[in-house]
């Protein structure tokens, strides 16, 4: 690694009755380019009574995206968008102003047969002037996401933004790139004039050698320049870029909404708490705001 790397590990984190691995925020870097939070959703065996359901919930002041390698999930929203995302779809909620949602386990799988479910949850802020938008869902199955091989026997996806020279139909609202990149063999991987922005490289299964160090599944190895331009990528890897420019402004978080204001969170904060959020058609749901005993963290 160089001196401008920073190597983070997954954390457990209880999503109530479904542990992830975080990756953001995370003490020394709070966002990466405009992506603020990075959950690693498995690999999970579910089925036979258990399922993923996460009841209802806002979000203030950003995206989330939903990227699956194996499983399912339901998502149903306040915009009245019911879709069931699967692997290699991307699907976009963009809160703006405000917005509720669930994601379950589709009833078609409740059922004796197990499952897997593997893949990412991923936030991404909003700028400034984008924060008080209307709400959406914009969702883009696998067979329109540009995908390609490469001489060096890499499968290479652009799930969202512009990288290696192609754009994906999801662009977001600030300049980003997510990229799925899977090596058959052992390849170097050129980033070279590639990217703009931070990039994180996540390591789904695998490993890479970046500047003398060896990266692992369930690590981030983030370089806070482009300037990182060569990585190894070991035999069967799979490994996921994120980043993109900085937004100009500081942002902050507060459970499930995200905002350049600590007001406007708090706004939201009792909003929710007096049930005054748009609802998920259909759904009584509600999960309450945990207490934090701090500010909202910086991100």
């Amino acid at each position: 690694m160089t001196n401008n790397d920073l190597l983070i590990d997954e954390r457990q984190a209880d999503l109530g009755n479904f542990m992830v691995g975080r990756l953001l925020p995370f003490r020394k870097k709070r966002q990466v380019g405009p992506f603020t939070f990075i959950d690693h959703i498995g690999p999970a065996v579910l089925g036979n009574g258990k399922y993923m359901d996460v009841d209802q919930h806002p979000h203030i002041g950003l995206s989330t995206l939903t990227y699956l390698f194996a499983g399912e999930i339901e998502h149903k929203d306040s915009v009245g968008s019911h879709r069931v995302i699967r692997p290699g779809d991307v699907g976009f909620m963009t809160a703006g102003s405000g917005v509720t949602h669930t994601e379950r386990t589709p009833p078609d799988l409740r059922n004796s047969e197990t499952f897997k479910l593997h893949g990412y949850q991923i936030w991404v802020a909003l700028p400034k002037e984008k924060e008080e938008i209307d709400p959406r869902f914009d969702f883009y199955p696998s067979a329109e996401i540009p995908t390609w091989q490469t001489d060096g026997g890499l499968t290479v996806k652009l799930a969202a933004g512009s990288a290696f020279g192609k754009s994906a139909p999801l662009q977001g609202y600030s300049p980003l790139f997510m990229v799925d990149i899977y090596a058959k063999k052992e390849t170097t991987l050129d980033l070279k004039n590639q990217l703009k922005g931070e990039v994180a490289f996540v390591i789904v299964k695998g490993s890479i050698k970046a500047g003398g160090q060896t990266v692992g599944a369930g690590q981030m190895l983030i370089s806070k320049t482009d300037e990182q331009c060569e990585i190894c990528m070991d035999k069967n890897t799979q490994l996921m870029l994120f980043g993109g420019e900085p937004l100009a402004e500081e942002h902050y978080l507060l459970w499930n909404i995200v905002s350049h204001s600590k007001e406007r969170l708090q706004e939201a904060k009792r909003d929710w708490q007096n049930r005054e959020f748009p609802q998920v058609p259909g759904d009584e749901t509600y999960v309450p705001i945990p207490e934090y005993k701090k500010q909202p963290e910086r991100e």
